[in-house]
């Protein structure tokens, strides 16, 4: 390994490192602009410049690879002088707005400047101005800022896979831009906010709201899909004011997707802040003795096989752990957290895993992709799956409906039949996946929320084995799920009993026959409301979404940022969520509203703190007593049987608005105008 001298102090790095990199290791802080870890070497800003034995100028230590026997000087009068005159450049022409600029407080230019800027500015000259772009309803875009690192640039080209950012120009002259004005199509635009070292980019929807220093900051995780992505939620008052991502190189690395970013403005509309109880066809305010009062007397009404529940996308294991206690003690067998009908087999947990984990797919040298559609179903997912092919050697195969992933791949087909083919070894890509060492398949929901959903699952499992996908330190047999709470449902059994209970399709058609009297619904919205009769209707959530117009009864629950609660996601490492705000009016923690009804029905649930649910959800699972991901061993799962002809089809109609959050969301909703629905974009204002 390569051995530097920096700054009097021996330092030995990996080969491949910058001098940049190799500073960084021996704790010495090098400013920079263009340079980012995640993106390739542009070396264009020259702030990192430093001295070099034996060169004649000054070196950028971004670009200069480290080699064996270099001296590095990163502290001479020769080098704080270049910085001030590099520092002086860049403000030649950039503005003096920092009062009215959302990136000030938290600004790479403002505090480079005070670190390494002059006291004083000698430029007198009329500044450059830059005509702003429109890149769409979430980038405000201020572009007489842009200093020209062209990070925004790269990040789209490399990261996003969207090719429609670069520069036009040159000198002065150079504008960054889209070439013909256009919104920036990607689901991963947003991170470009965060990479801006200026307020050329900033949050449109935050713009002008709130000052960095004025927010209280908690960390948590992201529910707007099943990735789990590790976020920031930054508050004020009791007003979640914008949600930023959390370094995790497991899981999302420094990104998240849009609707993670932007949709939390949704938290602020149509929310369930007070009981509410059906009287005369309306709904009314009620108190919670009231509302508790009239689930009480409907229970004791009703045989314990007439009881079902639900849950939601979005429902904490928490919750799901004390309602799947309550429905136990009731004596109901009818429960089901598969609120999409996927045919997932619960009885090996690696047949509803992402067993390959997210950041192992940079390991994998092929790929198969069943029925899924990863850049809107987990843009995260995707974004490896880009990352790893372009490092090479990654063939990629599609089995489902044609789409853009922003990367090659080819495209067998939409039915079936082709998934029959490559099971049996028919198939050309069948030998590519033979071949491979390390190749993977990733089952998504267009696959298994299908009618031979279960034999689907049996042939990608056949396709696993077969292919030798599965040995000792490797797994790459994948279910992308697209819920936030379908693998801690799974996990913590939230399935129908063994004496006949019911799934959501048996709870729908029961409700229809007047078997099932009582459906709870917990958090559960994506359901035919019209399939549930004249069934009594219990709807405990956070939004006035589908579930709580159809609701006899509502119970206002805490939405993912008003609560502490686990949650699983698609590769099955369990996280936290954390309390940021506290939920509005009379609404309460999920588990908490179960517990005291539960009190009120005579059936006491055994636990009265989150530390005793959290004891019992280990109880019924031990993966919960665990952090991280837990490998699963391998099983028979899936039931063999005639697949259907019919096409996959994609789950996610609109990535903009999958759950009640989202569709609440103002700026989803100018998302979907903008990029779901184009031909019907309103002119003019806002309005």
């Amino acid at each position: 390994m390569p051995k530097l001298t920096i700054d009097d102090s021996e330092v030995e790095v990996e080969p491949g490192f910058t001098v940049l990199q190799a500073c960084e290791q021996a704790g010495i802080e090098i400013p920079r602009f263009c340079y980012h870890e995640r993106l390739s070497i542009a070396g264009n800003c020259r702030m990192c410049l430093v001295e070099m034995k034996r060169s004649p100028k000054p070196v950028a230590a971004c670009a200069m690879p480290a080699a064996d026997g270099m001296v590095i000087r990163t502290n001479t009068p020769a080098v704080e002088k270049t910085r001030k005159a590099v520092m002086e450049f860049l403000l030649i022409n950039h503005p003096l707005d920092c009062p009215i600029c959302d990136q000030a407080g938290e600004c790479d230019l403002q505090d480079q400047a005070m670190a390494y800027g002059l006291d004083h500015g000698r430029y007198r000259e009329t500044k450059r101005a830059v005509k702003d772009k429109n890149f769409g309803p979430l980038i405000k875009a201020v572009m007489t800022r842009c200093i020209h690192c062209t990070r925004c640039i790269r990040f789209s080209t490399e990261i996003a896979g969207v090719q429609e950012l670069g520069a036009t120009g040159r000198g002065e002259n150079m504008e960054v831009g889209t070439y013909v004005e256009k919104a920036l199509a990607s689901e991963l635009s947003g991170n470009m906010i965060d990479l801006c070292p200026v307020g050329a980019l900033t949050s449109a929807p935050y713009a002008f709201r709130a000052r960095s220093w004025e927010l209280r900051k908690t960390e948590s995780v992201d529910v707007m899909d099943a990735v789990g992505s590790n976020i920031r939620v930054d508050v004020r008052g009791a007003e979640v004011m914008r949600i930023l991502p959390r370094l995790n190189e497991d899981v999302n690395e420094d990104w998240i997707s849009d609707k993670s970013r932007f949709a939390c403005d949704g938290l602020r509309y149509q929310r369930l802040d007070r009981p509410y109880l059906r009287d005369g066809g309306k709904l009314r305010p009620a108190t919670w003795d009231e509302a508790f009062a009239a689930v009480a007397e409907k229970v004791k009404a009703t045989k314990a096989r007439g009881i079902a529940a639900i849950a939601g996308d979005t429902a904490d294991c928490e919750a799901m752990t004390a309602l799947k206690d309550l429905m136990a003690a009731l004596g109901s067998p009818h429960l089901d957290c598969r609120q999409d009908g996927a045919h997932l087999d619960a009885s090996h947990r690696a047949g509803y895993l992402f067993n390959t984990s997210i950041a192992g797919i940079e390991q994998a040298d092929a790929c198969l992709l069943i029925g899924t559609n990863p850049r809107v179903e987990a843009p995260i997912v995707n974004a490896r799956l880009r990352k790893r092919f372009l490092a090479g050697g990654f063939p990629v195969a599609l089995i489902g409906k044609k789409t853009d992933l922003t990367f090659s791949h080819k495209h067998l087909g939409t039915t079936p039949n082709v998934l029959d083919k490559v099971a049996s070894g028919a198939h050309p890509f069948a030998k590519v996946l033979n071949k491979a060492k390390r190749p993977m398949l990733i089952l998504g929901m267009g696959a298994l929320a299908r009618q031979d959903g279960a034999a689907i699952l049996a042939a990608a499992r056949k396709i696993a084995e077969d292919s030798g996908m599965v040995n000792d330190g490797w797994n790459g047999f994948n279910v992308l799920h697209t819920a936030a709470a379908r693998v801690g449902g799974l996990d913590l059994g939230f399935l129908p009993g063994k004496m006949g209970g019911r799934d959501v399709a048996g709870i729908l058609d029961g409700a229809g026959m007047g078997e099932v009297e009582i459906v709870y619904l917990l958090a559960a919205d994506e359901i035919d409301m019209d399939r549930l009769g004249g069934a009594f209707v219990i709807y405990q959530g956070h939004h006035g979404d589908a579930g709580a117009g159809r609701a006899d009864v509502i119970l206002p629950g805490g939405a993912y940022t008003e609560k502490n609660a686990t949650y699983v996601n698609t590769e099955g490492r369990a996280q936290v969520a954390r309390l940021a705000a506290y939920p509005p009016g009379e609404a309460r923690e999920d588990w908490k509203i179960v517990r005291a009804l539960s009190a009120v029905l005579g059936k006491p649930l055994p636990f009265d703190s989150l530390q005793q649910v959290r004891a019992r959800m280990a109880e019924i699972n031990a993966n919960f007593a665990h952090t991280g991901v837990v490998a699963a061993p391998w099983g028979t799962f899936g039931e063999e049987g005639r697949l259907d002809p019919a096409p996959f089809a994609s789950r996610l109609a609109n990535f903009y608005m999958t759950d009640p959050i989202s569709r609440a969301s103002p700026t989803m909703a100018k998302c979907t105008e903008a990029f779901v629905n184009p031909a019907r974009r309103r002119t003019g204002t806002d309005g």
